[in-house]
């Protein structure tokens, strides 16, 4: 049986670790027969980020790896989505290896300045973290959708249960990832009639380096261990459990194809019960 997305070319922002969602997002698409570019910042280590993205080997090693597993075609690109420079030189590259794009998937994101109440914020890590999670989406975006919407496709923007509920001491994620949402729907309604869906995928627990690193500031407050804040956590959960990277890149792929094809405009919460709400 044919693959759900043969034909069809995925740019995936934030894919270039083997630990994050988009990773999983990337391999889960190609799995269905997509063509994927990975993008992700590049470089080895930047000391403002809290949590390493991927660098230019990995980067390679992944598209590598994907393109032999799955036999579809794949790039790396460097990507910072601060950057309209970054983005345009991204844009280019991907036209002229493929010409145009079906999905996209807004995954990139980071947090700074955190654990701090909004009083006691630093202002630049605040803007920042505010530039890469909304800024970041509607950049890549904009830049991207000339590739897109001749054809039509789909838009998939990576929010966060953190922009439903508030997230204690990390207020520019949560403001950003309410942003994420607010965008998403704007966005559904300017491009349904170009025949571009877009909608929001509102992960909460996820296995990834970034639930490990809060974990690990939990545990230094509480005075705990990582395992023991862990728990805790899960008991807010019905299902009991964090999620796993793949579980929410089964989503994404649902609603990259056309199984989701009447939905646009909705932030979709995957949280194990945590979140029930709207």
């Amino acid at each position: 049986m044919e693959n759900m997305l043969t034909g069809k070319t995925a740019v995936v922002t934030g894919s270039g670790k083997r630990s994050g969602i988009g990773y999983a997002v990337a391999r889960k698409l190609a799995a269905e027969g997509a063509n994927v570019v990975i993008a992700d910042l590049g470089v080895s280590a930047d000391p403002d980020l809290m949590i390493k993205t991927g660098d230019e080997s990995e980067m390679a090693d992944i598209a590598s790896e994907i393109a032999q597993t799955h036999r579809v075609d794949t790039m790396a690109v460097n990507l910072d989505v601060t950057s309209p420079e970054s983005i345009s030189r991204m844009v280019k590259a991907i036209a002229e290896r493929f010409g145009k794009i079906h999905i996209l998937v807004n995954n990139a994101g980071a947090s700074f300045g955190v654990p701090n109440a909004v009083h006691t914020y630093d202002e630049t890590a605040w803007m920042k973290t505010i530039d890469v999670n909304l800024h970041g989406v509607f950049r890549v975006s904009r830049g991207l959708l000339p590739l897109m919407i001749l054809e039509g496709g789909v838009i998939i923007n990576t929010a966060s249960r953190a922009g439903k509920v508030p997230a204690l001491f990390n207020g520019a994620y949560a403001v950003a990832k309410a942003g994420v949402i607010m965008l998403t729907k704007v966005m559904a309604a300017e491009l349904a009639g170009n025949g571009v869906r877009v909608n929001a995928i509102c992960p909460g627990q996820i296995a990834t380096d970034l639930e490990k690193w809060r974990f690990g500031l939990e545990a230094q407050f509480f005075g705990s261990t990582i395992e023991e804040r862990e728990k805790e956590m899960c008991k807010t959960i019905p299902l009991g459990r964090i999620g796993k990277p793949d579980e929410v890149a089964d989503l994404v792929v649902f609603l990259a194809s056309d199984r989701a094809s009447y939905m646009t405009g909705q932030a979709i919460n995957i949280t194990g019960g945590q979140l029930m709400e709207l």
